[in-house]
């Protein structure tokens, strides 16, 4: 065996629905080295998954579909062959980690049977747990996925790839009984998809950073499916790029970010949403094709400014040019300029300075706290959910909520819409109007699935009092207003990308007519080009309609793009709250710090800081900082005296609890 691990020829993937055939892949090439990482990026449909499900050896398996072309792993073919030969692979080579490992994982059973279930040994599933970075592996193998954050499940899931023995199964010609012989130690291949997006920056950053060390530690090679560049950027070697289930381009990481050679790829990277104030994301014009009736000639000629008729009517054959493969007829000139230069923050300090504090809210939290009992008996233990918190969302304003998992930004907005009753302070609406609206994260799940998205939003209409004969109407307008058209309204979710899902779930919160939009991580699930069009939806509908937004997010990038004001949470407290520009650029709160550094970046080879250490528990009444444990700067005030919210002592705007401020006049 050379040093490729992993190829694929010619990958043809395609299968019936109800209204045609689907053209998942169509033709792609690839080869993975032994050690290498490759990162395959694309908008939502491009096949990126289909084609990690490949590798697997575990494409769609309905009666009609059709796999053609040839998926080696080790030289076993993963597509045809046998079976049984294909599970020995996977429980022996193979390693996957999913973009959700709260479905991944199997609730019904402890984390320490889910690590030995492939014959793995207990101790060798421990030492895969601390190689993922697990703290308190023995205990951490005793409970369940619900009692872990977030990370702590990506990082089993990491563990699970790792318990990998990594020797070839024997006689691979006939396929054998899948049993090792002597080989190498832990997984060939790690196949990753999405593993980094519902994570917070800060955990993120120590994905990325574990995939890296794990690469160099194990020698093993990683494909990592992505739609954020930024990850990508920080490991991978090369990076292939797939549009309409065809590759665009491939080449290094640094040579294809610095200088695109496809149209596409140059349109994915101008959409990237970035915490730098100087460019503005623009998002990829037009719509992918219908996989059912895919174009002729190139996929991305109906939305390229180069096209021209040749590209409508031959398919382009990929050729190489500076030592990358492209598929393009009209190729880019190396010196394309990638900026996009915007308007500055709305909340630049100069421009709101002179705003009075006295101003009308959509939504006021006066000192609000949030408790939970879990357990029985001597095991009941409170959880301090939210801890006295008090925040301001002003009419026609944007406020956006940030920071790690677990630290109350979801328990808070479902006391913001009175879902949830607080256990202490208040929660005011002092404006007419509706109530205040919820567009969720992952709105396949929020929208009813057997009813059609017109009907959905008609339904809300006639809860509001609209007459009947008014409603059809008053719906298509709805529609029309958020970017859908006649067929999504007749369309049932599953029938709609995942943007028009988010667009149809904004437009049944419309019509209640609500004076406030509460969003929780609306386009965290989002390609960019996605993201973008939907913060793009949601600045148009403030302006217009005079919405107040609250947002959820742990896209910083996403904040600093919609948010007026940006408010920190960290252990159910707000430790810093400032106007956008000044908070991003001059964060006074360590943590708000770590938070920034640990964001993403299109440039190759950087690895984000990452945070020190893990939240401590929200079980207890913190004494002192709940943030010393990870702060480097904490001294002896800070173990005893909680901090307050207090305004600095300069001409900024922004509040701040912290004993130290060591940023304070470190003009950062």
């Amino acid at each position: 065996m050379d040093d490729t691990v992993a190829s694929v020829e010619d990958l043809r993937v395609s299968f019936r629905v109800d209204d045609g055939t689907v053209h998942a892949l169509r033709g792609v090439d690839l080869r993975i080295g032994r050690g290498e990482i490759v990162a395959l990026v694309g908008e939502s449909g491009s096949g990126k998954s289909v084609l990690g499900s490949c590798l697997l050896g575990m494409p769609p398996t309905s009666a009609d579909t059709e796999v053609t072309g040839r998926v080696e792993v080790a030289g076993i073919d993963m597509i045809g062959g046998d079976e049984g030969l294909h599970r020995a692979v996977r429980r022996n080579l193979l390693g996957a980690v999913f973009q959700d490992p709260l479905s991944s994982l199997n609730p019904m059973m402890r984390i320490s049977a889910q690590l030995t279930e492939r014959g793995v040994d207990e101790g060798r599933a421990i030492a895969a747990l601390e190689d993922a970075g697990v703290p308190e592996s023995s205990r951490r193998m005793r409970q369940w996925p619900h009692e872990l954050s977030g990370g702590l499940r990506q990082r089993v899931m990491i563990a699970m790839a790792l318990a990998a023995n990594g020797r070839p199964p024997e006689d691979q010609a006939s396929g054998g009984d899948g049993e090792p012989a002597a080989g190498r130690d832990g997984p060939l291949l790690i196949v990753a998809d999405e593993p980094t997006t519902a994570l917070d920056v800060s955990v993120q950053a120590q994905i990325v950073s574990m995939f890296d060390r794990l690469r160099r530690e194990h020698d093993c090679s990683i494909l990592l499916i992505t739609h954020d560049l930024g990850v990508a950027a920080a490991i991978a070697d090369r990076i292939m790029v797939l549009y309409a289930g065809r590759v665009c381009e491939v080449g290094p990481t640094a040579e294809l970010l610095a200088s695109p050679l496809h149209p596409y790829t140059a349109g994915l990277l101008r959409s990237r949403l970035s915490v730098d104030v100087s460019t503005r994301p623009v998002a990829i014009g037009g719509a992918p094709p219908d996989p059912l009736r895919p174009p002729p000639g190139c996929a991305f000629a109906p939305r390229c400014p180069s096209a021209d008729a040749e590209c409508r009517t031959a398919v382009p054959e990929a050729v190489e040019r500076d030592g990358r493969d492209v598929a393009c007829v009209h190729p880019l000139d190396d010196d394309v300029d990638l900026r996009v230069v915007g308007r500055p923050d709305r909340a630049d300090p100069s421009v709101v300075a002179d705003v009075p504090r006295a101003r009308q809210s959509a939504l006021r939290l006066e000192s609000v706290g949030k408790y939970f009992d879990v357990g029985r008996g001597r095991d009941r233990h409170r959880l301090h959910a939210v801890r006295d918190v008090t925040l301001d969302v002003p009419v026609g304003g944007a406020t956006v909520l940030v920071g790690e998992s677990g630290c109350g930004k979801s328990t808070l907005l479902r006391m913001a819409t009175g879902i949830s009753a607080p256990d202490s302070g208040s929660v005011h609406w002092p404006i007419d109007g509706g109530a205040p609206q919820l567009v969720f994260q992952d709105a396949g799940a929020s929208l009813t699935p057997w009813l059609t998205v017109i009907r959905q939003v008609t339904e809300r209409l006639g809860a509001r009092g609209v007459p009947r004969s008014d409603r059809a109407e008053l719906a298509m307008d709805l529609l029309v207003r958020v970017g859908l058209d006649d067929r999504a309204g007749r369309s049932r979710p599953r029938e709609l990308s995942g943007g028009q899902r988010q667009r149809a779930a904004i437009a049944r919160a419309l019509a209640s007519d609500p004076r406030l939009l509460i969003c929780d991580e609306p386009v965290s699930a989002l390609d960019a080009s996605l993201a973008v069009r939907v913060l793009d939806l949601l600045e148009e509908l403030r302006e217009s309609l005079g919405l107040a937004i609250l947002l959820v997010t742990h896209d910083l990038a996403a904040a600093r793009r919609i948010g007026d004001e940006v408010a920190v949470m960290y252990l159910g407290r707000i430790v810093e709250r400032a106007p956008t520009a000044e908070l991003f650029e001059a964060p006074q709160h360590p943590y708000t710090r770590g938070l920034l550094d640990a964001s993403p970046t299109a440039e190759p080879g950087r690895l984000a800081p990452t945070l020190l250490g893990e939240p401590p528990t929200p079980f207890e009444l913190e004494e002192g900082c709940g943030f010393r444990s990870r702060c480097k700067y904490a001294v002896d005030e800070c173990a005893t005296e909680r901090p307050v919210l207090e305004i600095p002592t300069s001409a900024e705007r922004g509040v701040v609890a912290c004993h130290v401020r060591p940023f304070a006049h470190a003009g950062v």
